[in-house]
């Protein structure tokens, strides 16, 4: 295990073994490809780890999770093939927690709770957004 942190190109490593490496995403960065072309955090870590450890060719890196583009935080990528098949599994048969945590402008007055929205998306834009209401989208 390595505790270690370390940095390219703003792309801040957490924690990384053989099998997983862990992220801190910033908010604004897409975790992998999608119709906007744009670089993604997949593209960095896997220029990370073929400069970091000298790999010639294609570095296999599998997308455990994501994080939707405006949001930020952690995100575990799979660096084998087998790590990857294990975290999917414990997904699917929820072994393994994800949590969310949102810092506020004001104390809410329950520190825990799910919220339920409506989104819609804007496929000319490719931008989702959430609503409280079917009606309520301005």
């Amino acid at each position: 295990m390595n505790r270690q942190k370390f940095q390219l190109n703003g792309l801040s490593v957490i924690y990384e073994d053989n099998h997983l490496i862990a992220i801190n995403k910033p908010s604004g960065a897409l975790v992998h490809g999608d119709e906007t072309g744009d670089t993604t955090l997949s593209d960095l870590v896997k220029e990370y780890i073929k400069i970091r450890y000298g790999k010639p060719g294609e570095v296999f890196l599998g997308v455990i999770h994501r994080l939707d583009r405006p949001v930020s935080g952690v995100v575990i990528f799979a660096r084998t093939s087998k790590a990857l098949e294990r975290m999917n599994k414990m997904l699917r048969e929820h072994t393994m927690d994800k949590t969310y945590l949102a810092i506020v402008a004001v104390r809410p007055e329950e520190f825990s709770g799910t919220l339920v929205h409506h989104l819609i998306k804007d496929e000319q834009k490719n931008i989702t957004r959430a609503y409280a209401s079917k009606k309520n989208r301005n």
